[in-house]
């Protein structure tokens, strides 16, 4: 296994893009002079306000429920296999408040927040693009407005604050892993010579085994997909790794069929013994690369 941790600034990235899309749609609305800060909202602070504040305070990251179904996800380089772990599904929950002197006025601008919010499902090109990937892992986000984790009572209370209403905003991303599993070169093909025990010494069949993947055009593996060799009169299924294997395949040019059950089609052409096959569910035919 080998670890290489990429560079992260992801919720520094997060905070900048929520200040540039709230300070903007704010003042399209003659808010102009409304400060964005993601200081704990507690007394001491909230006491040394002297201009409008909507504050966005992180208050809680996690994994994202549907994180236990992830798989992890192989590379093929070189001939060899890389396994990378599934990235990290991340949720993570800013609380939204709004500070002016006159209570009107709070909640005139908590109310001019909460549209803003709920308007963008993602947060858009131009406030992303500062980030240190360019914006990438941002741009892929998407928002929502969701209920809070925890009574906000006791949010308040542990942040020696004072309650005040407040919106959960959250953001859905993913954390990529730096580990990696390298594996391989794979083998893929097998020789199997054959020759009748009281016949001549050069009457021999050769026969080979040949294995291959059936994937998505995401790269996730297809399990269950019907795959055939239809010159050879042979069928089998995917496991649920995609992976497929067909025995005593003779010499020679063959193609090689995967179907799913949901109508999705690929082919491939198999060079046997010198090539491999890898049949992509939704993308466009491709001939097998040969072995080196």
């Amino acid at each position: 296994m080998t670890v290489d941790v990429p560079l992260n600034t992801a919720l520094a990235d997060f905070d900048e893009a929520l200040r540039a899309l709230l300070k903007r749609e704010l003042g399209r609305h003659g808010f102009e002079s409304v400060d964005i800060a993601f200081d704990a909202p507690a007394k001491d602070w909230s006491g040394k306000l002297t201009n409008p504040t909507v504050n966005c305070y992180l208050y809680d990251l996690r994994e994202a429920s549907e994180q236990a179904g992830a798989t992890s996800r192989d590379v093929r380089i070189n001939g060899g296999v890389v396994e990378r772990p599934p990235a990290l599904k991340l949720e993570v929950t800013y609380a939204v408040t709004a500070w002016t002197k006159a209570v009107e006025d709070e909640h005139r601008l908590l109310s001019q927040v909460l549209a803003i919010l709920f308007s963008y499902r993602r947060l858009p090109p131009e406030v992303v693009e500062g980030a240190l990937d360019g914006g990438a892992l941002l741009a892929e986000a998407e928002t929502s407005v969701g209920r809070p984790r925890e009574e906000k009572a006791d949010f308040w209370t542990s942040i020696g604050g004072q309650y005040k209403a407040s919106i959960d905003f959250v953001v859905h991303t993913q954390i990529a892993s730096g580990a990696a599993f390298v594996r391989g070169p794979e083998v893929r093909t097998q020789t199997v010579r054959t020759r009748i025990s009281d016949g001549p010494a050069r009457t021999m069949t050769e026969f080979h085994r040949i294995a291959g993947t059936v994937t998505d055009a995401d790269g996730q593996p297809v399990a269950d997909a019907w795959v055939a060799v239809p010159s050879a009169g042979l069928w089998t299924a995917t496991g649920r790794d995609g992976r497929f294997r067909f025995d005593r395949i003779q010499p020679g040019s063959h193609s090689v069929i995967a179907r799913t059950a949901t109508g999705g089609e690929a082919q491939a052409a198999l060079d046997v013994p010198t090539g491999t096959v890898d049949l992509t569910i939704g993308a466009k035919p491709a001939r097998s690369r040969r072995s080196s």
